[in-house]
């Protein structure tokens, strides 16, 4: 059985492919001081059972949003990409995502509105780790509608869902969806010192079935009320058009609303973000069947068994790394060989955080990345064979 660490801090799971594309010129692509302010308030239109009232319900919410989405030209040193964004304030900050802008050519990316008015724009923020950006435009304040950005953490599995996107150039194309999985972890842009290429994990990612693709990066996921409840990062892709073009699997992500929030003004003031670290990889198996593999947290029963572990959900550390939060605190990682290969027995397995309950990693981490900083304490509680511990860490900061 093959299996991969993740490292909260130390490496990754999850690959999925960016939904954004480079080429040359013409380009067929798709990546926060302030606070949000003067965005319309919530337009609360429901899809009832009445199909006709359900599509005008629609129609009306596209209406309402897309004066505030927009088309990021971005001229690469190798071609150019295109993404989309949406207007956060009305400062005239664009939110996008990082993997959009990253290599821009000074500093400096095209936005333009739904309403014709291209204009440059200044990357005043990046952050790899969410794969969020802020733009700043100088637009006539007649451009500029923020959208209400909404609270993720109140979305539930099987909600309606809506992306608005620049898929392939097909700029404003709505898709609907439902939201089809809460709190999934993905691999971040931020790559782990002398990891040789490992990344760092990133969190609180709303997983959709809502069509995305090259050119979505970047702009809304939206509930029925017209909030943005995440920003569309990626999607997996498994399935190939006959001439080799990508198709959408069903499989989207998008960064959470709540994160945004975090992050945001933090881009805005001082053009980063400094997230928490703990120091530790933990246990995750690959789900071989697609072409871009993700991976897992939760444990098999091979896995339960050959570790002999007397409880089925958690996280169980594999390594700690030498010298860093978790180290010095005290938290074990497996040493003792078992049946599986490159699996070692007598790591903690980790249960719950700040008593909040861990059934597996993704869990650990959504609540880590949202509610904690570097310098803050975290208290896990660990099941160390037949022993349950109470273990407080004082969090550091990603290197």
């Amino acid at each position: 059985m093959k299996m991969k660490r993740i490292w909260i801090g130390f490496t990754v799971i999850i690959l999925a492919a960016l939904a954004c594309q480079v080429g040359s010129a013409p380009i067929i692509s798709s990546q926060p001081g302030a606070t949000q302010s003067s965005a319309p308030a919530p337009i609360q239109v429901q899809a009832p059972n009445n199909p006709s009232a359900q599509q005008d319900a629609f129609v009306a919410l596209y209406r309402q949003t897309i004066p505030g989405i927009v088309t990021i030209v971005v001229t690469l040193s190798q071609g150019s990409a295109l993404g989309t964004g949406f207007v956060y304030d009305t400062q005239g900050h664009i939110v996008t995502n990082d993997h959009v802008v990253q290599g821009a050519l000074n500093n400096k990316v095209e936005v333009d509105f739904n309403s014709g008015l291209k204009v440059y724009g200044t990357v005043v923020g990046t952050d790899p780790d969410s794969d969020l950006a802020i733009i700043k435009v100088n637009a006539p304040a007649s451009e500029l509608h923020p959208i209400s950005v909404g609270d993720s953490s109140a979305l539930k599995v099987g909600q309606t869902v809506v992306a608005i996107g620049n898929p392939f150039g097909e700029s404003g194309t709505m898709t609907v969806g439902i939201v089809s999985g809460l709190s999934r972890t993905v691999s971040s842009l931020h790559v782990v010192p002398g990891s040789n290429g490992q990344t760092f994990t990133a969190g609180d990612f709303i997983q959709t079935d809502a069509a995305i693709n090259a050119g979505n990066s970047g702009g809304p996921l939206l509930n029925l009320n017209g909030e943005v409840v995440g920003i569309v990062e990626s999607d997996v892709t498994n399935n190939f058009s006959p001439t080799g073009g990508p198709i959408s699997s069903g499989i989207g992500f998008a960064v959470s609303s709540n994160m945004l929030k975090r992050v945001a003004p933090l881009l805005i003031s001082s053009g980063k973000v400094d997230y928490p670290y703990l120091g530790i990889s933990f246990y995750a198996h690959p789900s071989s069947d697609l072409v871009n593999s993700t991976f897992s947290s939760s444990l098999t029963l091979d896995v339960i068994q050959a570790l002999g572990l007397t409880q089925d959900t958690g996280a169980y550390v594999t390594n700690v790394a030498v010298g860093g939060p978790a180290d010095q605190a005290g938290i074990k990682g497996g040493s003792q060989p078992t049946s599986i290969q490159g699996l070692n027995a007598g790591g903690d397995l980790v249960i719950a955080i700040d008593g909040h309950p861990v059934m597996q990693y993704d869990d650990l981490i959504a609540y880590l990345i949202e509610n904690k900083s570097p310098g803050d304490k975290v208290v896990l509680t660990v099941l160390r064979g037949a022993q349950k511990l109470d273990i407080t860490i004082t969090l550091g900061k990603r290197p």
